[in-house]
């Protein structure tokens, strides 16, 4: 089994800068792939940043250039610094892990960037 706890959601005005964490604890394997997703309200969830344990990454085409994903493998945890934020990625941002062939979800953390 695992868990996760994600940290670091909040209000920010457009322009500003959020960064995010997640810890994953449990049975975790040494190779596994940790990312973000978000769901803002009457939309699908989507994949926003994914990482990999040797370090490969994927984004979402609309946060290139501005987010940056990252993690720490001796401290399972994965980072999302979020630069640049618009109104438009306002949504509930999900933390998940690819371990052993299953998927584990955080609870989730409300990002909201509004003036």
């Amino acid at each position: 089994q695992v868990q996760l706890a994600e940290f670091g959601g909040g209000l920010v005005q457009p322009g500003g800068s959020l960064r995010l964490s997640c810890a994953a604890s449990g049975s975790i394997f040494s190779t596994n792939i940790m990312g973000w997703y978000r769901q803002a309200p009457g939309k699908q969830r989507e994949l926003v940043a994914v990482i990999a344990s040797g370090g490969g990454t994927n984004y979402l085409d609309s946060v290139k250039g501005r987010f940056t994903i990252s993690r720490d493998n001796a401290k399972n945890t994965v980072y999302l610094q979020m630069n640049s934020l618009k109104p438009e990625d306002t949504a509930v941002y999900y933390c998940k892990i690819s371990n052993l062939g299953r998927e584990y979800w955080g609870q989730g953390t409300q990002v909201t960037v509004s003036s």
